[in-house]
Order: structure tokens, then sequence, then C-alpha cells
């Protein structure tokens, strides 16, 4: 039996596992002071799911229980009523249909599957930093050499997201293929202007390129001038494939529920120099290997956007956004440069002069027993850097924000 050995070209601990890593280790150490603990590194809400959500949920369980309107396998796509609603309230007057929605059990899941419908030989541009599980999929996928002493993999190709450039990439000079893009971003919590967004479409249709755009936290954003969709951009669903999620707003991290949009419009070509739809392609492959989120989840997920359902999604994301600000000022009055956490959940700070960023995490464990995320887990532009979350109670956030006071 032979392996796929493109898994060891993996760094040694994928960044969240080695973060849990190392807390746990500290706290073997300091069980004195476990209880002290805040995490404030990986990104899970911590507000109870909507009312909304909840009872449609228990009404879809109650339906399970009535042979009349027992719901067994589900189309792999999703439930039309799901799709629908998304198209209604989240892309009116962007030209979406709801066949070219596909609800899946999450856009982390969704943004590494994605690779299935693509073949070797293709450039791959990814921004720095960056969500790990971009760069993991594609080296399990075979999609680059191996890694050098900072981390960065042989064959892609890495797009510097810097202060100086507002943490948006510049257009490569060279030619690439796939253009993964985040915004509102994780790690940086920063977003792309319309005019940025412009001048990737622009590229990617000059170029044949495709760009997989992931926004997931989109529902954050809080300036009406930014775009909450790539397909806002004309000529986007010609060179597009958009990554949604019901995680962050809808509180869904456990529950477990998103979405892709694929326009039918996009292609790719064959070896043949055929034109094939990427639609129809992702088409089969959802259909093949997954067999649809479940009735009750969906159903929960509808009702996000019911009347009651948004209202109460609102109020999350205000809870949330709120403790941004807090955070965002705790550190400020610190002394250290911060951005984001105005359109997006995450503040993203810079380490004092001469602290590394996983420095920066021993430290604020070790003094203030908060835990954050070390830029440098994000990828080489990320030294220098630490993320702090914004999910979280009030409570603890307030107490964060007193205890980054205190630090040294």
């Amino acid at each position: 039996m032979n392996i796929n050995e493109n898994f060891l070209k993996l760094k040694a601990g994928y960044l969240f596992p080695e973060i849990a890593r190392r807390v746990n280790a500290w706290t073997d150490a300091n069980s004195d002071k476990k209880d002290r603990l805040i995490r404030c590194g990986i990104g899970d809400v911590t507000e109870p799911l909507p009312l909304a959500v909840r009872e449609a949920m228990h009404a879809a369980i109650d339906e399970q229980g009535v042979a009349e309107t027992f719901h067994g396998y589900g189309p792999e796509q999703g439930y039309a009523f799901l799709r629908e609603a998304i198209v209604e309230n989240q892309f009116e007057g962007l030209n979406i249909a709801a066949d070219e929605v596909f609800i899946s059990d999450g856009s982390k899941c969704d943004t590494g599957n994605i690779l299935d419908i693509f073949g070797q030989g293709n450039k791959i541009a990814i921004t720095d930093p960056v969500y790990p599980v971009y760069v993991d999929t594609n080296v399990m996928a075979g999609n680059t050499g191996e890694a050098d002493a900072n981390g960065a993999y042989e064959g892609l190709v890495y797009l510097p997201c810097t202060a100086e450039n507002g943490f948006v990439p510049a257009i490569p000079d060279e030619k690439v293929d796939v253009i993964y893009l985040c915004y509102p971003n994780n790690p940086t919590g920063t977003t792309a202007t319309r005019e940025q967004l412009e001048a990737w479409v622009a590229y990617a249709k000059n170029n044949g390129a495709l760009i997989l755009y992931d926004a997931a936290y989109e529902a954050f954003v809080q300036d009406s001038s930014v775009p909450r969709s790539i397909f806002e951009i004309e000529g986007a669903h010609d060179c597009a494939i958009e990554f949604r999620s019901f995680s962050k707003n809808g509180g869904f991290t456990g529950v477990r529920c998103a979405y892709t949009v694929i326009p039918k419009t996009l292609t790719a070509k064959a070896s043949t120099g055929e034109d094939v739809s990427l639609h129809s392609l992702w088409n089969r492959r959802h259909a093949t290997k997954f067999n649809g989120a479940s009735y009750p989840v969906q159903r929960g997920a509808a009702a996000v956007f019911s009347p009651e359902g948004k209202a109460q999604v609102s109020a999350l994301i205000e809870h949330y956004m709120g403790n941004a600000a807090l955070l965002r000022k705790a550190c400020q009055d610190l002394g250290l440069t911060v951005f984001g956490g105005e359109n997006a959940p995450y503040v993203w700070v810079q380490c004092p002069e001469g602290v590394s960023s996983w420095d920066m995490f021993d430290k604020m464990l070790e003094e203030a027993q908060v835990v954050i995320t070390p830029g440098a887990g994000f990828g080489a532009a990320g030294e220098g850097y630490f993320r702090i979350s914004s999910f979280n109670t009030r409570e603890n956030v307030e107490e964060v924000c007193r205890r980054i006071a205190a630090i040294s």
C-alpha cells in the first residue's frame, strides 16, 4: 500500500493544533492558573444560536418524527427553499440563480475540496499572510514542492500583504492560474475596495485565471462602500467562485452549514482546448462525494433570513463588533499599531519592536493568561503581528482589555 506522500511535506503542526499543544503544555505546568485562561485565538463563536434558528430546527426535527413530513436523502446541492432564500437575501440584483448555489457543511471544507476539479500544473497565488487551509490543501493535492526554512512552499506564488499596501496584494507581474482572495480578510481583518477588486477581476479575465473568493465574513462589513461579494464586480461571473458560511454570522460553527456560488457562465479549458463548465464539474464532484447538509440544519439556515432571524443575527454581529472595538482600543492604548476590527471580527496587531509573534503569544499566555494567534502561523508576512478574535462574551473581552492594559 502506498500513501499520498504530499502529506509528508506539511509542516509539523497545523497552526491551531500547535496553539492547542502549547496551551495544553502551559495548563499542565500552571494548573493553579488554568481557570483564568481566556481564549481569543481560534475564531469560534460563543453566543447561542439565534432563537429563530433554534425554533426552525426544532420544527424540522418534529417533521422528521412524522411519516408524512419525514425527509431522508435530500438533494446533494441543497434544498430549494434554502438556495432560493440565499439568492433573494444575499445576491439580489447580482445575476445569481438558485441552482448556482451549492449547500455544504462548511466553507473550510469547500475551499479545500474545490481543488478536486482542477488539474495539475496550475500556477497558484495566495496572499501572505493567509488562512492556512488554502496552503495546506494545495500541498496535500500535490500542487507544491517542499517548504523552505520560512515555511514557504516551492511552486506557490506568494502575494505579500503588508501595512504599506493595506493588506491587499498588488497585481502580480507574472501570469497565475488560480488566485485565493479573502475579504473581509482572515487573519488581518482588513477589506478590499471596489477599485482593488475591479483590478483583480480585470487581471483574471485578461489572463484566463480563476479567483477563489472567500467571503465568509461579509456579514461583518459596516462600511457600505465595501463590496460584500465578488459578484458585485462586473465580469466576475466569468472568472470567480465565491465561498460563504453561516458559521460566524449565524453561529453555525458547531452546526455546520455553508455554501459555494459557481456561475454557470464560468468555464476553464480542457487539454483539448474545449471550454468546460466549472459549475458542471463541481456539481458532479459534490453529488459524488457529499450527501448534503441535514434537513434540520438547512431549515435552521433558512431561518437566518426570516425577519426575526435577520434581527437576531444583526444583534450578534453588533455584539462581536462591539467586542472588536474594545480590543482595538485596548491595544491602541498600549501604544500598539492596530489594523482590522472595523469591518471584520479580527483585530490585527503589530508586535512591539523586537518581539516575534510567537514570543508575543508566549508573553500574552504567561503574563495575561490570554490566548491569541501568532501572525507567523499565517505565513512569513504575518511575522511581527498577532491576531485577536472578537468572538467572545462581553465579560471576557472586558477582562482581556484590563489584562492587556496591565502587560509590562
